[in-house]
């Protein structure tokens, strides 16, 4: 079995992936440098988002250091992919390599300039670091940058050179993106679009790529996005002025939203098309547990999983609620 975890961490991504190797590839980290408050603070918010009719997990967000540590215990990261170098997808990078550390550091070759951090909640340690990490400066730490049709060992290679490994396979960027991501100052088409083929179907994890990424994942890889398993939705799901005909194709089961006020959110897009999605809003943070043929989705809110037809009595070993299987 594996075991991909959706991260409730406010506006912002971050994906836990424990691959049936065992190993543990953490995918952007945001809130990473949260605080959660105390359980009086906690039972606050709940009854706010009760009385509400909301269910309101955006205000519970979690802290991915401390999810992994209470559930990963005494595990390494073996890989950190940076889809691109926004905050929101940095948001606590020094904590977590001096807390958990990492082997692996995936890099798409997309710059951008140092952000001001004179207001806002992200960190100037957090830029810092990733800086040290890029530029193979961190001991013990491997940089790595593939790119679009990069086949390598444990990645989507097994030790004999066969198909396999962790089931990563890179869409995009290649180079060509990557440059022109540079030169127009534009990070998010320049974003690492990956597809991970789990044991139970193929997830789609495309971080904010723009409308320049999403023909050239379209022109060369159509047949390996058509109908996944799973899409996590680009840039959680915003608006963004995007086109979304690439749905059409993807035409996945199930999309993951994540935190963003509703009305910036394409909802639009997905009812159209009949596609159902969750949103972390909803469900707070998302287990999918791959087997042979079938994801079983499990989500921390109780609440919902019953509002939506899902079974509360059945839980998975973290205790989230079963949602639906895929």
């Amino acid at each position: 079995m594996s075991e991909l975890h959706f991260l409730n961490v406010r506006v912002g991504d971050t994906i836990l992936i424990r691959h049936s190797s065992d190993r543990l590839s953490l995918i952007d980290i945001c809130n990473g440098n949260y605080v959660p408050p105390t359980e009086e603070a906690r039972a606050i918010l709940e009854a706010l988002a009760t009385a509400r009719g909301n269910f309101g997990m955006c205000r519970r967000p979690t802290n991915p250091i401390n999810y992994i540590e209470e559930n990963f215990a005494g595990k390494t990261l073996f890989r950190f992919i940076l889809t691109h170098p926004h905050m929101d997808h940095l948001d606590g990078f020094d904590a977590l390599m001096n807390r958990l550390g990492i082997a692996n550091f995936w890099d798409s070759g997309v710059r951008t300039s140092k952000p001001s951090f004179e207001e806002g909640r992200y960190l100037e340690k957090d830029w810092k670091r990733y800086e040290k990490v890029r530029d193979g400066l961190e001991p013990g730490v491997t940089v790595v940058t593939p790119r679009s049709g990069s086949r390598f060992k444990y990645a989507n290679r097994n030790e004999d050179g066969s198909d396999g490994g962790d089931g990563l396979y890179i869409l995009a960027p290649d180079q060509t993106l990557v440059d022109e991501a540079n030169e127009a100052e534009d990070a998010n088409d320049g974003s690492y679009v990956l597809l991970y083929h789990s044991i139970g179907g193929r997830i789609l994890i495309p971080g904010d790529a723009h409308d320049r990424t999403w023909e050239y994942v379209l022109e060369h890889y159509e047949q390996e996005i058509r109908n996944c398993s799973v899409l996590i939705a680009p840039h959680h799901g915003r608006k963004s002025g995007r086109s979304y005909d690439f749905l059409d194709v993807v035409s996945p089961k199930l999309t993951l939203f994540g935190c963003a006020p509703s009305d910036d959110l394409a909802y639009d897009a997905w009812n159209r098309r009949k596609l159902q999605f969750i949103t972390n809003n909803q469900a707070g943070n998302v287990i999918l547990e791959a087997s042979r043929g079938e994801i079983d989705v499990y989500v921390e809110n109780e609440r919902f999983a019953s509002a939506a037809g899902g079974d509360p009595s059945r839980k998975n070993r973290q205790g989230y609620s079963y949602f639906v299987t895929i």
